[in-house]
């Protein structure tokens, strides 16, 4: 790799080729100023980015894609491309195929290899359909699992939907409903609240968090008559938590805290189950990032899925795609920061009694 490429290099996979992956990447990167600031490496094929491209707006028929063999020769300033898998892949834009979950775990493996190589610094994942990837290789519920088993080593990781307006992280993420209260413990609700609390302090530098926590059950179990999992589980969770230092609030009953608009008074919010967190979210910015927390590795992607309904139409907006690229980039300099400055900690010499007065 060429060690004088100041600019960090993200890795940006595919994800299903018959979805809008292609379209909200080449969207994204379409804007001049993103090689300014990274060197962007798609991971999927040149021959189907094209057909893509053909697809959108005439003046997007000219972005230029630089076709590399491996990202040791990626172009600085370029939109680089490599192909992960053969061009007769068939697109079949808008329908779910095994040829398309195929090729996407095909550019997530070659991605995630290098990001575990120190090859690139970043990636930034398209979406895929959760279940026509399934295969021997790949029998996880979606990305944030999937990087989890790759990279977390054994530490918890956590679902995190970031924008301007709000973060909000996940006790449990792709699980069915019927299963969710076998997920609400109180050990599971203290991993995620000390995951949670550190990167908002390392990632998001909130000196100190404040943490609101959900409910699971309406109006946050009316104080047992519509469920104990309040008293019984979360309670003395966020009562540990307290204890341990992080300053975590609740159970609040999800419905009148979002509707009230009483996120706006924490750092961050976490929720109990899937919809109960990505609804708000979604319904208050739709151009929010999903970022996968607790990882030595930055990870980030769109909020949204495939789109099967409007792929290949020139319709998906790209702004998911293109914070995602943006959170990316702040996450490693926050990260670079933070490392140069635990290397060169400020020294502060404190007199033994600095009440008493010097001396003339």
């Amino acid at each position: 790799m060429d060690n004088t490429n100041k600019l960090p290099i993200i890795a940006i996979t595919s994800g299903d080729p018959n979805g809008v992956g292609y379209e909200i990447i080449l969207k994204a990167v379409s804007d001049p100023h993103i090689c300014e600031i990274c060197t962007p490496i798609i991971y999927g094929n040149q021959h189907i980015a094209k057909q893509h491209l053909h697809l959108l707006d005439e003046e997007m028929h000219n972005l230029q894609l630089t076709v590399i063999d491996n990202v040791q020769k990626f172009q600085k300033g370029k939109v680089n491309i490599i192909n992960c898998y053969a061009d007769s892949v068939p697109l079949q834009i808008g329908e779910s195929t095994e040829e398309g979950g195929k090729a996407s775990l095909a550019a997530l493996s070659r991605a995630t290899d290098d990001l575990k190589a120190g090859l690139v610094n970043a990636i930034v994942t398209a979406p895929i359909n959760k279940e026509n990837i399934q295969s021997e290789q790949f029998r996880f519920s979606g990305h944030t699992e999937y990087l989890t088993k790759r990279f977390a080593e054994g530490h918890d990781s956590l679902m995190m939907m970031v924008s301007d307006m709000m973060r909000v992280a996940l006790v449990c993420n792709h699980v069915p409903l019927s299963k969710v209260p076998e997920y609400i413990t109180e050990e599971r609700i203290l991993n995620k609240l000390e995951v949670l609390n550190e990167t908002l302090k390392d990632d998001f530098r909130v000196g100190k968090p404040r943490i609101a926590v959900l409910a699971l059950n309406p109006h946050a179990g009316d104080n047992g008559l519509l469920g104990t999992e309040e008293n019984e589980i979360i309670k003395p969770a966020v009562e540990e938590a307290n204890k341990r230092g992080i300053w975590a609030f609740g159970p609040y009953s999800a419905d009148g805290f979002f509707g009230a608009g009483k996120y706006s008074h924490f750092d961050a919010v976490l929720g109990m189950y899937h919809d109960q967190g990505l609804i708000p979210f979604k319904s208050l910015d739709m151009a929010g990032v999903n970022f996968t927390a607790g990882l030595k590795v930055i990870r980030t992607s769109p909020d949204h899925g495939t789109a099967y309904e409007i792929a290949g139409k020139n319709q998906a907006d790209a702004s998911s795609m293109r914070n995602a690229l943006y959170l990316a980039i702040d996450l490693l300099r926050t990260r670079a920061e933070n490392e140069e400055l635990r290397k060169n900690p400020l020294i502060v010499t404190i007199p033994e009694n600095p009440r008493k007065p010097v001396q003339e």
